[in-house]
């Protein structure tokens, strides 16, 4: 996405099974490399890290 991912949109590079794409090739951009997952973010289950995800997105836009 060369003008970058607007909060709420899925990114293009995320397959079916919410693995990227990209993972591990250079042309990754370096914030999703930054992005470091934690016990806070993820919590108990997929829910609660999409809402986390969702809270952080809307915070930076």
């Amino acid at each position: 996405m060369p003008q970058g991912k607007p909060a709420g949109v899925r990114c293009v590079q995320l397959l079916p099974d919410y693995r990227c794409a990209i993972f591990g090739q250079p042309e990754r951009p370096a914030f999703c490399g930054g992005l470091q997952p934690s016990s806070e973010m993820c919590g108990p289950d997929r829910e609660y890290a999409l809402r986390w995800l969702t809270d952080l997105e809307r915070q930076t836009r």
